[in-house]
Parts: structure tokens; sequence; C-alpha cells
């Protein structure tokens, strides 16, 4: 073998070093991700779902992609509470600055109708969407210094971005609806619509556990815009509003996030065991045999 057949083997194995290692290093971390994740389940004996959202940088030519809950997130949670059994509980892990209302919604619902126990975790932070999320869930635990965040709706607009509804709405009531221009009359109208629809959803999501009226003061508060939509609600104001949350947060949810770093390339940000559980009872039974 030539000096130049030598040379080619090295670029080969070069570029193959340059493919497969990135590949290597995510299998890797998908697989120590799917091994904290059994750990917390048989710690906490639930079906544990993530649903976490890095903001960090991609170093792809310095362009930046953020990652938002969608309808792909939606799917897969909905899947695993599907293949969750009705009395095994479920807990997920919310780490998300929010996203696609509908896919939010879907998420919430369904969460709320699975017939076990509920548990939200917030490590971090679980602003918009990610709070409609964990209002669903029977139990809250957060890190003392997470954050929820408000769930106001906010309105596309082409030439101003995402405006907040409620603001809308108070700029045409207080300008009067003859002055203003029937564009903004067709946005209060959608606004006035996604504010109602908004709080009737998270008090459908809270009735259960805190009763009719109590559900419907917590809903106009967390909907009505008396905040920005980027305000942290911490720990201590959560449970000034009336929602009970606990700030023990396992160990290995922080050694979890640990594992997802600033990410290389697109990847998903729902995860969980891919198979069907048993009933408990039934699993008992069987180790008993």
């Amino acid at each position: 073998m030539n000096g130049f057949d030598i040379g080619i083997l090295f670029w080969l194995f070069l570029l193959l070093l340059i493919f497969l290692w990135p590949q290597y290093r995510l299998k890797a971390l998908q697989g120590a991700r799917l091994g904290l994740i059994r750990k917390l389940e048989h710690k906490l004996g639930c079906r544990v779902v993530t649903l976490i959202h890095r903001q960090e940088r991609i170093g792809l030519f310095g362009i930046p992609f953020y990652r938002y809950i969608d309808i792909e997130d939606s799917e897969h949670v909905l899947r695993a509470i599907r293949m969750t059994p009705p009395d095994m509980p479920i807990a997920i892990i919310i780490h998300t600055p929010g996203g696609l209302v509908l896919a939010a919604a879907q998420i919430a619902l369904a969460l709320k109708e699975h017939k076990a126990k509920k548990i939200a975790i917030i490590p971090h932070y679980a602003m918009s969407g990610g709070t409609l999320i964990a209002l669903a869930a029977d139990e809250i635990w957060m890190d003392a210094n997470a954050v929820l965040g408000p769930v106001d709706p906010q309105i596309s607009d082409p030439r101003h971005g995402a405006i907040p509804a409620a603001s809308i709405l108070k700029v045409v009531n207080e300008k009067g609806r003859d002055k203003v221009r029937e564009e903004y009359l067709l946005l209060a109208d959608i606004a006035e619509k996604a504010m109602r629809q908004m709080e009737d959803l998270v008090y459908k999501l809270l009735r259960d556990k805190f009763g009719e009226e109590k559900a419907r003061e917590i809903a106009r508060t967390m909907v009505e815009g008396r905040w920005t939509h980027d305000y942290p609600i911490t720990v201590e104001e959560a449970r000034s509003l009336g929602i009970p949350v606990k700030t023990e947060i396992p160990a290995e949810v922080y050694q979890l996030m640990e594992l997802y770093p600033q990410p290389a390339a697109i990847r998903p940000s729902v995860e969980y065991v891919p198979a069907p559980y048993a009933p408990p009872r039934t699993r008992r039974g069987e180790q008993q045999r």
C-alpha cells in the first residue's frame, strides 16, 4: 500500500468520524436520558414524560433555532398518555417558553382526562402553554426558584408581531370603537373571543380541583392581562393565587436536565420509555410469584 492509498484511507476515516461521532454522542445522550427516566419511574411509581425545549443557539453558521410546544409535541405526549394504563400515575417534566395554544390545550385536556394521579414537575420554567399544561395536573412540583407564566392570549399582527389580546381590547375601548379603523375592530373581535375561550379552558381544567367559584377566579386572573406575557409567577405568587405548589424536586430531575445540553441539531423534545405498561397490580403480582 503506497502513500497515496494511506492518504485516501485517512481522509475516509476522518470523514466517517466527522459524520458518525455526532450520531454516537446523540445516541449516548438518549440512552442516558432514558436510563434516568426509568429510574424516576421506579422512584415515583408512575409514567414519566418529558416536555423540554432548550432555547440555546444551535451552532449552524450562527443561525438560531428555537423550540416551542407544537403539534408534533402534542402527538407524542398524547401517544404516551394513551399507552399508560388508566390506574397508573403520570409525571410530566416541563421546561418550555410556551408555544402553540392548540397543541398545549390538547396536552392539557388529555392529561386532565387521565384517571390516575397527574404530576407536573417544573425544574426551571413553564411559561404560557407550559403553565396551561401544569394547571391540568393534580399536583405541581416546582423548584423553589422556578416560575410559571400568564396564559393571556397573544394575537398575531403582520406589522407588530404578537400583541396581547387584553391590550388590544383596552386600547379600542378607551379610544372608542367608532374612532378606530376596521382592521383594529377585527383584531378586537378576535381578541375578545380568544380571551373568553382561554378563560373557559383554564376554568375547565381547574373546576374539579377548586370548585366553580375559585376556578373561575384563578382563570380570570391568569387570562385577564394584569401582567405582561413574560411575567414570572413565582412559587410564592402561585400559592397566593390559591394554586398549591410543592417544592420537593427529585434529584434525578436535575440530573436529567443536565442531559439536555445545547443541541447540535434539531431533536425530539418529548421522550418516554416507548413501551406499554401493565397495570401496577399485575406487575406486583408477577413479582410475588
